[in-house]
């Protein structure tokens, strides 16, 4: 127990990228979380992840997302799909890509929003030694979680999440997914990004609250993610805050943000406290968490990779 990953978001760089780097490691798991899956197209997603499977001798953890639409729109020039069926088309083309690979067997995929069946000797990386690639989906809302349970290796989580969000509405629908397709709980990965505050001391942890609190405004402003804020009775913050974002008002977002509100989204302690206090959350709730916050190399981080050993949470 203690750290057991690495994962590589996809904010402002390419996750596949940053794990190839990471691949020349010995033992420590790879993951994406999450990597953007309607911005690439299967094959594209396909080859990458075949690959830092292959250079990382069978160490990687697929995390695919389908993002917001109107970042797929507008930031990224892309057509938006209904995202549900689209991300069981991907999962499931990236899984006859993989296998057609493997095995040498014909190419054929055919659904609502792919069709794939040319793959050439030229084209084709052939077999590698670890070709089961797990796959984790991120979600938050229920459909999407449905979907993991029914076809995944894990659930990622979104940071913006309460233990009793988690509890009432993510478990039910990732049972419901395992009921639909004959697997039992053991079967499934549930993961969470949180969101945490910490330092070597008092004045750090006072600087690395506020940044949790403009994170914290920042997800709390999209409406696709209005249903954790209602099952607090928070609802109305996200309509304030999704209004200042409209308007530009960045830097007046925090302010919507309350100290009850962090409490539920963030966890908050010293670097050698931060261990147990994941423990005392999540023991029973969550399999893996990842830790959202800026990594900067300090030495903080040796020392609480070393608490993580010590201590029996999963990351």
């Amino acid at each position: 127990m203690g750290v057991g990953a690495v994962w590589a978001n996809e904010i402002r760089h390419d996750p596949f990228v940053l794990l190839a780097l990471a691949a020349s490691s010995e033992r420590v798991r790879l993951g994406t979380a999450i990597a953007l899956a309607f911005t690439r197209s299967p094959m594209n997603l396909a080859y990458a992840s075949w690959d830092i499977q292959k250079l990382s001798r069978g160490r990687l953890m697929l995390g695919l997302g389908s993002q917001v639409k109107g970042h797929i729109e507008r930031r990224f020039g892309m057509k938006w799909e209904p995202p549900v069926a689209r991300m069981r088309e991907v999962i499931r083309a990236l899984r006859a890509i993989w296998t057609a690979w493997q095995t040498g067997e014909r190419l054929e995929f055919e659904g609502r929003f792919y069709k794939i069946n040319l793959m050439t000797p030229f084209f084709n990386p052939g077999p590698i030694e670890h070709p089961k690639i797990p796959i984790f989906l991120a979600g938050v809302n229920s459909r999407m979680c449905v979907l993991a349970g029914e076809l995944c290796d894990g659930l990622h989580i979104h940071p913006l999440h309460t233990v009793r969000y988690v509890k009432e509405r993510i478990f039910s629908a990732v049972r419901e997914g395992l009921v639909t397709s004959g697997r039992s709980r053991g079967q499934i990965q549930l993961a969470a990004s949180v969101f945490v505050a910490t330092g070597k001391n008092q004045r750090e942890l006072q600087r690395a609250r506020e940044e949790c609190r403009r994170q914290v405004a920042f997800y709390a402003s999209t409406r696709t993610y209005r249903g954790v804020l209602e099952l607090h009775g928070w609802g109305d913050a996200c309509d304030r805050l999704h209004a200042k974002s409209v308007n530009g008002e960045w830097n007046r977002m925090s302010q919507e943000v309350s100290d009850e509100m962090l409490r539920e989204f963030v966890v908050e302690g010293l670097w050698d406290e931060l261990p147990r206090l994941l423990k005392d959350r999540y023991e029973g709730v969550l399999d893996r968490v990842r830790l959202y916050t800026p990594f900067d190399g300090s030495p903080g981080w040796a020392g609480l990779a070393e608490a993580f050993m010590k201590g029996s949470v999963q990351t």
